[in-house]
């Protein structure tokens, strides 16, 4: 489906969602990645307007709770919420759906992906945890099982098991439409989701901080491959 006009650039344009602090770990790792694989990364958050059409794919990022009325849960009044934010990716989120814009969710992004397919979260899986530890790692200490014969098990090299990095203490509870659940932590909580028909994938890991691992710079060449198809 055409929805834009493409940028003078040759390289598709990946619209990269987030907060709008001046540092920015993220954003730059993210940044990178796309670089890496041929993309070019333009950054969206509240600071940081863009034109949606203006994009040929879209990363949604990590960060800060998503506000619980948004999957009917309780207010934490300890816990920080940006609601202009989650506002800003909700329409870009609900953007990509209606355009088939491939999309990349991470961490709190593919949270709040499945969330506005009407899905649910888990609000804090601290106390829920049996087999592991919610402590968070930024290197690749976190045991996940993948599903065979899925999309991502074929982005990734087709690994039956892999460590990723832990940075979270929410997760997807009930999927959102379209969505299926292709990989696990030992206490069975779902670690990706990937849509049935379009081009989406969400992660609960942070692949940006894995860029020495292949198989995470591989979800990043995936998602720019995908946008080059778009335009």
């Amino acid at each position: 489906m055409a929805h834009n006009t493409r940028s003078t650039s040759s390289k598709p344009v990946i619209g990269v969602t987030g907060n709008d602090k001046w540092f920015s770990p993220s954003w730059w790792s993210i940044r990178l990645a796309i670089f890496m694989a041929g993309g070019q990364a333009l950054r969206v958050s509240i600071k940081h307007p863009v034109k949606l059409s203006k994009l040929d794919a879209l990363v949604i990022s990590g960060g800060d709770d998503i506000h619980p009325t948004l999957y009917d849960e309780d207010v934490d009044p300890n816990v920080f919420y940006d609601v202009a934010r989650d506002r800003l990716e909700i329409d870009a989120i609900e953007y990509a759906f209606s355009q088939s814009l491939p999309l990349l969710g991470i961490c709190r992004g593919y949270q709040l992906t499945n969330v506005v397919a009407g899905g649910s979260l888990y609000s804090d899986i601290r106390k829920l945890r049996v087999k592991t530890k919610n402590i968070k790692l930024l290197l690749p200490k976190k045991n996940i099982r993948l599903l065979a014969n899925t999309l991502l098990n074929k982005i990734l090299g087709q690994p039956e098991r892999l460590k990723v990095n832990s940075l979270h203490h929410q997760a997807v509870h009930h999927l959102g439409q379209g969505f299926k659940a292709v990989a696990f932590d030992q206490d069975k909580f779902i670690q990706a989701i990937e849509h049935d028909t379009l081009p989406m994938i969400g992660v609960q890991w942070h692949p940006e901080y894995l860029l020495f691992m292949k198989s995470q710079r591989q979800l990043f060449s995936w998602l720019v491959h995908k946008a080059s198809d778009v335009a």
